[in-house]
């Protein structure tokens, strides 16, 4: 079926966008393109006239950084928070002259994964946002690589812009590669692959689409089409449209948001959407901990929606906190959910395999009946 079948009531009418540019498309080998960024927001511009609110995760800081500092061993966490320290001056420098050119102000959101796992953080992180649209000022997003850490890393900004834009309910995330879209197969390797204009399904018609992993992706970035494909995903969960296309292509951002235009992939929102707090759980969370379930419970999670209750509890992992994220594993001891613990891991301890009724005379307190309610739980196949 033509995209454009699907464009006008999935993106026609979005007012809040989210524009994702990859390294690749700013930058080669010699630093960041300044004209690429000029007419990316000559195009941003364009969109704000007409009524929308913009918000660009960038990539680019490493790669402009590389080009200032050679000698560095690319190879070391150390080398690419240096690279990242330095290019991150550039890189907004050349966006703050190129909306200059236009009038506007830019300002810069630095985030790491605690940012948007954390709930004051991501609040705080929301507001500001809001109050940067309300003054007409463009907000630019980009992963805080200079004090990131593993632990801390959203990895690549392909996963950060599906965040972003469920952190501030966007209506379409556009993500600008340098491929023209979504191909049924890898063109290096086949001459026969094809653009694929829609995805209408991103339950099933993403599942085995791609076979590139992160690390396939080109010199500059850290993302391959794989990663874009599960940030699609993640946000089409939320209820957000997607488009990936080529970021260099002529006008991509216009044709993007133009109903009557055809351009790259659009991947059409599901048609069953997590809930902004299930999808904060889903994908912004890491589990702290873990707790093994019975038979019965994990069937009662899994097929009856029902809350996780401390008779179904037999084992516990970790030192996790009242309202900490954990997993849930089946006596299999396979993982199939993820939810918030009302309990911090000492007290579930004392109450495991007990009932409801006992919490209060074990504890000396009770916070609620379940150890997890089914409001704060989501599945691994939501997750997939």
């Amino acid at each position: 079926m033509s995209q454009l079948n699907y464009k006008e009531s999935a993106v026609g009418r979005a007012r809040r966008i989210v524009i994702k540019v990859g390294s690749a498309v700013l930058s080669d080998q010699s630093g960041l393109r300044a004209d690429v960024i000029e007419q990316l927001a000559a195009q941003v511009d364009t969109a704000v006239r007409g009524g929308r609110e913009v918000l660009i995760v960038t990539s680019g800081a490493v790669a402009a950084g590389r080009a200032r500092l050679a000698k560095l061993n690319r190879t070391t966490i150390a080398a690419r928070q240096a690279a990242a320290a330095t290019g991150q001056i550039d890189l907004m420098s050349a966006w703050a002259r190129a909306f200059g050119a236009h009038g506007r102000s830019v300002a810069q959101i630095l985030l790491t994964h605690q940012d948007l796992a954390e709930k004051r953080r991501r609040t705080n992180a929301s507001q500001t946002i809001s109050e940067l649209f309300e003054a007409g000022v463009i907000p630019i997003v980009n992963e805080n690589d200079t004090v990131a850490v593993d632990e801390i890393r959203l990895g690549d900004n392909d996963v950060l812009s599906s965040l972003v834009a469920s952190l501030v309910q966007a209506q379409l995330l556009i993500i600008l590669s340098d491929v023209d879209g979504v191909l049924t197969g890898d063109p290096r390797e086949r001459s026969d692959a094809r653009l694929i204009p829609v995805i209408s399904d991103p339950d099933s018609e993403m599942r085995g689409l791609v076979a590139e992993s992160a690390e396939s992706a080109g010199p500059l970035g850290v993302g391959g089409m794989a990663t874009k494909l599960k940030a699609a995903r993640q946000a089409a969960r939320a209820g957000i449209a997607v488009i990936i296309a080529r970021g260099r292509g002529d006008g991509t951002i216009n044709k993007a948001i133009d109903p009557a235009s055809e351009i790259g992939t659009l991947i059409v929102p599901a048609g069953s959407r997590l809930k902004r707090r299930k999808s904060w759980i889903a994908f912004a969370l890491r589990p702290s901990g873990a707790l093994g379930v019975d038979r019965g419970a994990a069937e009662a999670l899994q097929s009856k929606g029902r809350s996780l209750l401390p008779s179904g509890v037999r084992e516990i992992r970790g030192d996790f906190g009242g309202g900490d994220c954990v997993s849930l594993i089946d006596p299999d001891g396979i993982e199939f959910g993820r939810g918030l613990v009302n309990y911090p891991a000492a007290d579930v301890v004392k109450v495991a395999g007990r009932r409801s009724s006992e919490i209060s005379q074990l504890l000396g307190y009770k916070v609620a009946d379940e150890i997890i309610h089914r409001d704060n739980f989501v599945l691994m196949k939501e997750l997939a």
